[in-house]
C-alpha cells in the first residue's frame, strides 16, 4: 500500500509535532526547511533546505508530495497560487492564508461577513494615526484624543513582534519605517484573551476543541487553561461558531486559531487568526482525544476527522522558555519524580534567553493543583525554580 507524502513548508516546532501526529497512521512527510539544525529537520527523514520565497525551490520541493501544507503562513501568496496552477493541492490554499498573512485583508474581509472585531483602519503616516485616534475619542464620547492606540504592520508580525501601542501622534512614527502598510486599531479593554480552535477538511467537515484562556507575558503566550474558567456556557458557544463559520466562510482546510478578547463588557472580538496548528491548541497533545496535529494531518489528507473533546476536567500548558540554564535535560529527573503525570514536550532548540524551547501539559479535576503543576515544571525545566 501507498501511503501519501505530507510536503510540509517551513522546519519549526509546529511541524516537528505535525510529523510526530502523522507517525502512528504512516503518512511520510517532506520538509522544506530553512536550515538542518531546524527542529523539524532533525526528526524528518526526508528534508530540502531551502528557502521558501523562491518559486523554483518550491516547484522542486513540491515534486512528489501529494500535498502541501505549512507550520508558517509566510510564503508569498503568489507562489501558492502558482503550486496551485502546477496541480499541486494547497491546503490552506492562497485564497484563505491571505487572512493570516494579511492583516488589512482580514479585517475587511472579517467586516464583510459580519464578525466582530476592534474598530480599525489602514493608515499611511502620524497624521492618519491621530485622525483615527480623534474619531475613537469621539465616539466614546470622552472629550479625549482617543490614545493609546495600538498599530500593527499588516505582514510578518508575530510574539508581539510588528506591534506598538503608541500613546501620542509623536510616538506613531516608529511603525511606517519599515515601508510596509498599517494598521491602526481602538486599545481593546479586555479582562482576558481567548482561542477558539477548530479545524475544517476540505469536503467541509469541520471540529470545534473547546474554547481556551491564552495568557500572555511581554506578547508571548505564556499559559493556555482549556477550557477558559468561568465562561459563560453561550458565549463559548458563541466563540466556537464564530470560528466554525469564519473557516467556512474563508474555505480554510487544516487547523484555524482564532484569537479572541473577551472584553469588560462581555463581547468578544477578533484579534488575530492562524491557518496552521497553533500555540493556544498544543494542550491538546495530552488532553483532548485527538491532538490539533492528528488534525490537521487528517484534515490536508481528507481524512474523517477525530474527536475534539477533551480527556480530563482540565489541561494546562505553560511554555518553557530559554533562561540562563541551557542544560534542560538534568531537570527532567525533578520534574518526572514530582509529577509522574507530566507530560513534557520539547523542540530540540539551542536555548536562548526568551525563546520558546518547549512546553509541557498537566490535566486533572482540581484547576489550582493543576495550574501549581505546570507552571513548577516550566519554571524548574527554565532554572527560575530551583526546588
Amino acid at each position: 500500500m501507498t501511503f501519501p507524502v505530507v510536503g510540509m513548508v517551513g522546519g519549526g516546532q509546529l511541524a516537528r509535532m505535525t510529523h510526530e501526529a502523522g507517525i502512528p497512521l504512516g503518512i511520510r512527510f517532506k520538509l522544506l526547511s530553512d536550515t538542518p539544525q531546524d527542529s523539524a529537520a532533525q526528526v524528518v527523514s526526508d528534508v530540502v533546505i531551502g528557502d521558501y520565497r523562491d518559486l523554483d525551490t518550491l516547484r522542486d520541493f513540491a515534486r512528489g508530495c501529494d500535498v502541501i501544507t505549512f507550520d508558517h503562513e509566510h510564503v508569498p501568496t503568489e507562489h501558492l497560487r502558482a503550486l496551485e496552477a502546477d496541480g499541486i493541492p494547497v491546503r490552506p490554499g492562497p485564497d484563505a492564508l491571505v487572512h493570516a498573512q494579511d492583516k488589512g485583508v482580514m479585517r475587511a474581509r472579517l467586516d464583510a461577513i459580519g464578525v466582530p472585531c476592534p474598530r480599525h483602519r489602514i493608515v499611511s503616516d502620524p497624521g492618519d494615526v491621530a485622525a483615527f485616534a480623534a474619531e475613537l475619542g469621539g465616539r466614546e464620547g470622552t472629550g479625549t484624543d482617543g490614545f493609546p492606540v495600538v498599530l500593527k504592520t499588516v505582514r510578518g508580525g508575530y510574539d508581539g513582534k510588528g506591534v506598538w501601542v503608541v500613546d501620542s501622534v509623536e510616538e506613531a512614527a516608529e511603525p511606517f519605517r519599515a515601508g510596509v502598510p498599517v494598521l491602526a486599531e481602538e486599545k481593546v479593554d479586555f479582562v482576558r484573551e481567548l482561542a477558539a480552535n477548530v479545524v475544517r477538511s476540505p469536503h467541509g467537515q469541520a471540529v470545534a476543541y473547546p474554547v481556551v484562556e491564552s495568557q500572555q507575558v511581554n506578547g508571548v503566550c505564556d499559559t493556555v487553561i482549556a477550557p477558559a474558567p468561568d465562561l459563560d456556557e453561550a458565549l463559548a458557544l458563541k466563540a466556537e461558531e464564530m470560528a466554525l463559520r469564519i473557516a467556512k466562510e474563508l474555505d480554510v482546510v487544516g487547523h484555524l486559531a482564532v484569537e479572541l478578547f473577551h472584553t469588560r463588557d462581555g463581547r468578544i472580538l477578533v484579534n488575530e487568526l492562524a491557518m496552521r496548528p497553533h500555540n493556544s491548541g498544543h494542550w491538546t497533545q495530552d488532553g483532548a482525544i485527538t491532538s490539533q496535529f492528528a488534525n490537521h494531518v487528517r484534515a490536508v489528507l481528507d481524512l474523517p476527522l477525530g474527536d475534539p473533546r477533551p480527556r480530563a476536567k482540565w489541561t494546562v500548558m505553560v511554555n518553557v522558555l530559554g533562561g540562563d540554564y541551557p542544560d534542560m535535560y538534568s531537570a527532567y529527573l525533578h520534574c518526572m519524580a514530582r509529577d509522574p503525570q507530566l507530560k513534557i514536550h520539547m523542540y530540540g532548540k539551542d536555548v536562548k534567553p526568551g525563546r520558546k524551547v518547549g512546553h509541557v501539559n498537566t490535566y486533572g479535576d482540581d484547576l489550582d493543583d493543576v495550574l501549581e503543576r505546570a507552571r513548577h515544571a516550566a519554571g524548574y525545566l527554565r532554572g527560575t525554580i530551583t526546588e
